[in-house]
């Protein structure tokens, strides 16, 4: 059974994850860009190389698998809470649904 207090507290979990949901995302959307540009920075160290060399010196760079680890991280807070809201959502939805069959009941 899902109470009132549960759904007062999804539709808290709601307004106060806005901020941090869209910091998650903006967090992950720039590491996934940023990988780029750092790639091609990386890549310009070796410019001396051939392009495929160059490839294989930006994957392997430190800096480079730092960064991945990073986006790793973010990618998790990302969709950690997105999953937490559609649960939210989830849960509220079903309460609806289960609001409205007592009504037709009565």
């Amino acid at each position: 059974m899902i109470t009132n207090k549960d759904i007062q507290k999804a539709f808290d979990f709601l307004r106060d994850s806005a901020v941090e949901a869209a910091q998650c995302r903006a967090n992950r959307v720039y590491l996934e860009e940023n990988r780029k540009s750092l790639k091609a920075q990386i890549m310009a160290e070796h410019n001396t190389l051939p392009v495929n060399a160059q490839e294989r010196e930006a994957y392997k760079n430190v800096a480079y698998i730092a960064h991945l680890e990073a986006l790793k991280e973010a990618v998790f807070e990302d969709e950690k809470i997105r999953f937490l809201i559609d649960a939210a959502k989830i849960k509220i939805s079903a309460w609806q649904t289960m609001v409205k069959s007592q009504d037709i009941s009565l």
